[in-house]
């Protein structure tokens, strides 16, 4: 009894499997359709920036020397003029003290140039009157003129002599001012480039001490857009981007410039889309890495076809069971009697998702075909579904 119970529930078995192995080679056509219907469709452009404010001083020195004292740190709030560093004003005060001292020189060397032609031009006063009285010849008189005439340019040269001196004075007293470091703007000290005793050389190009962002509640996005896409930015489109440290808080901006000047890195043309961002709280650092969407365009509860039913063709097989050629321009696929039936379409603006449907013998509601779940005739059968014969 056993044994025919166990033949039965073999050959049970075994009808089962020829079943389905036989059924899963019929070449049937099974689809993955969805709904066309209504809804909103946000047309947006990606690319990636740095945040940045608006605008970053570079505070330097003009003169060199060593730091004596600093007095804002990282993070430090400033005011326009405030006195932020200090170079060590000794050699620069006693460079104005001899400038002075070669100043008071050539005022001198004026009054003495000043009592010289006086009295020269007295000499030649008195030779003139004794030249009318023939007591003297008038070579004497000649002579006196030339001592006049020189004593005249000796002034001169003495007067621009205090001018040099003058000039050189306030070159010492204006090296001397530059020894004091002061904030050219209110703003917040971004970074701090010197320690106290440092030595700053100016001799062949401005050492950068201090970075001060302006107003840190205003920053800007410079995003890099790709070539293919730059003719559709235009200023003042809204935009979307997240940061790193917020990826769950989304931040809003506005394309303030579109800068002309190409950037190719590894054959890649790009350009510069400037965001302007309000950050009132100052979650925003400088620094921070900007996924930015460009928002080109949107429109509201229009009608839309998910973009894979766009991105859908029928395999080979199944288009010969159709007798549907294969045709240009955007099209779907939608089931009419149990077969795919291609429809053409124009289509509008898109996103990650969806397409405008703009005209097209498509209602709402109607199924589009997205996806096909019919197996190839080759891979009717997986081979681990075929029983091996091992010899």
């Amino acid at each position: 009894m056993k044994k025919i119970l166990i033949g039965i529930l073999i050959a049970a078995a075994v009808g089962s499997a020829a079943f389905f192995l036989f059924k899963g080679n019929k070449d049937e056509m099974n689809f993955k359709t969805e709904k066309v219907a209504k809804g909103d469709i946000v047309s947006s452009i990606t690319a990636s920036g740095a945040v940045n404010a608006v605008t970053t001083v570079l505070v330097g020195t003009q003169v060199s020397g060593t730091i004596k004292n600093i007095y804002v740190d990282f993070n430090s709030v400033v005011k326009q003029g405030q006195l932020i560093a200090q170079i060590d004003p000794a050699i620069f005060e006693a460079q104005v003290e001899q400038a002075k001292a070669n100043l008071l020189s050539a005022k001198a060397n004026v009054e003495k140039a000043n009592v010289a032609l006086a009295d020269a031009q007295r000499t030649l006063k008195r030779q003139k009157e004794l030249f009318t009285k023939n007591l003297i010849a008038m070579s004497d008189v000649d002579a006196a003129g030339t001592a006049y005439d020189a004593a005249v340019t000796q002034v001169s040269a003495a007067k621009a002599q205090m001018a040099q001196t003058e000039a050189a004075l306030k070159i010492t007293e204006t090296n001397l001012r530059y020894t004091r470091i002061v904030s050219p703007v209110n703003g917040t000290v971004v970074s701090r480039n010197v320690d106290t005793g440092q030595t700053v050389a100016a001799s062949f190009q401005t050492p950068t001490l201090f970075n001060i962002a302006q107003d840190l509640t205003k920053m800007q996005i410079n995003s890099s857009v790709a070539e293919a896409d730059i003719g559709k930015i235009q200023i003042g489109q809204p935009v979307e981007f997240t940061v790193d440290a917020y990826p769950d808080s989304p931040f809003k901006g506005t394309v303030s410039e579109i800068r002309n000047a190409p950037v190719t890195v590894q054959n890649v043309v790009t350009y510069d889309v400037v965001v302007k961002v309000d950050n009132p709280e100052l979650k925003l650092k400088p620094g921070m890495t900007a996924n930015v969407s460009i928002i080109v365009s949107s429109k509201s509860n229009v009608l839309r076809i998910p973009n894979a039913a766009l991105r859908f063709k029928p395999s080979a097989s199944d288009q010969q069971k159709t007798n549907e050629k294969r045709e240009k321009g955007s099209g779907v696929w939608v089931l009419e009697n149990e077969k795919p039936k291609r429809i053409a379409i124009t289509t509008g603006i898109s996103d990650s998702t969806y397409t405008e449907l703009l005209s097209g013998k498509i209602r709402e509601g109607q199924e589009v075909i997205v996806e096909s779940l019919s197996k190839p005739k080759n891979q009717s059968q997986s081979p681990s579904s075929v029983p091996r014969m091992r010899f």
